[in-house]
């Protein structure tokens, strides 16, 4: 079914077909039909205090606006994030700027954070019925200089505190100018310690500690990724999600679309994304949990991850292509992991 659906939505322009995929979706959930496509997988894991249904999660940047929450949720995935969401609305860059590159299964995207704006997204949660695991996703407005970027972090993070299972920091997205910056040095610290400070603020406030997660490139060096994870440990983050789209194009060279610019997600990224995941998991021993994105385009590559030193994955592309069987696949994959433990993967 899944499949037949797929073809002929690729029939549309990417964006064209993306905006009705998310109708039908959301439109799937409120009917309570999108069970009829996959039922959740229980392998349930404890990740940054956390109970996850299963450690396969939607990635963000599907449903930017929130609005197939429940749609999502209803097609498996053991958790769903959401955004990335910035303070106010905004367009995004100009089309187009999203394109499939089936041969590779991968896409590129220069969508600039196109959303309806944090409050658009805070009333879609709270009208969800989901009550798994929910993550939001936060980044800043592009025009907002990047030396006051913590204001907009700050601001988004203020009013999706109350509602989030965990808050994603997006400093990685290649298609908002200086954003990438953010992973660096001063910068990354400055943001990570107001981030910090804000967040046990609001956690006196609501008497509920909310995860923050940092997201990362995968384009960074081995010394850079390891300055990021000493950072994060240093400012007392819960999490970390590697990786982002990546400016490489290596996989896709000479394709159509091939050269478009924006980041590049999917099957191309995999090995580059399971490299960043193991040079942090070797420099964090286990202080801190990672997410793994990048790449997963069947179960085995999930299992990849985990083995990396991941505790969960997100899917993005890969589920476009492969739809919800590739979550099933996934969370099987995984629970057949040799010497596996159950219930805790922090």
């Amino acid at each position: 079914m899944y499949n037949l659906a797929r073809d002929l939505l690729f029939r549309l322009s990417p964006e064209t077909s993306h905006e009705l995929a998310i109708d039908l979706i959301g439109a799937g959930g409120r009917l309570g039909l999108n069970t009829l496509l996959g039922r959740q997988p229980a392998l349930p894991v404890t990740v940054m205090g956390l109970t996850f249904a299963n450690p396969v999660g939607l990635a963000a940047g599907l449903d930017k606006n929130g609005d197939a929450i429940d749609g999502f949720a209803q097609l498996g995935f053991g958790f769903v994030e959401i955004g990335t969401v910035t303070p106010r609305p905004q367009p995004g860059n100009p089309k187009p700027r999203l394109f499939r590159l089936p041969q590779a299964q991968a896409i590129i995207n220069r969508m600039g954070f196109n959303n309806h704006g944090v409050d658009h997204l805070v009333e879609r949660v709270r009208a969800a019925r989901y009550r798994g695991v929910l993550g939001i996703n936060i980044g800043k407005n592009v025009d907002t200089p990047v030396e006051r970027a913590v204001d907009d972090y700050l601001a988004c993070l203020d009013k999706v505190y109350d509602l989030a299972g965990y808050v994603t920091v997006n400093v990685s997205s290649p298609n908002t100018p200086g954003l990438r910056n953010l992973q660096f040095g001063d910068s990354l610290k400055r943001l990570l310690e107001a981030l910090g400070e804000r967040q046990r603020h609001l956690a006196q406030r609501y008497g509920r500690h909310v995860p923050l997660a940092i997201k990362i490139a995968p384009d960074m060096s081995d010394e850079e990724t390891i300055e990021v994870a000493r950072a994060l440990l240093e400012c007392g983050m819960d999490g970390v999600i590697a990786t982002n789209t990546t400016l490489g194009r290596e996989g896709v060279e000479g394709l159509l679309h091939g050269d478009e610019a924006g980041g590049l997600s999917g099957a191309p990224v995999r090995a580059k994304s399971t490299h960043t995941v193991r040079v942090l998991a070797s420099e964090l021993g286990g202080r801190l949990p990672i997410i793994a994105a990048g790449g997963i385009t069947e179960g085995a590559h999930a299992a990849e991850k985990i083995a990396a030193g991941a505790s969960l994955v997100q899917v993005y592309s890969g589920f476009i292509y492969r739809g919800p069987a590739l979550i099933r696949e996934a969370v099987d994959a995984i629970a057949a992991m040799p010497g596996r433990k159950r219930g805790n993967m922090q």
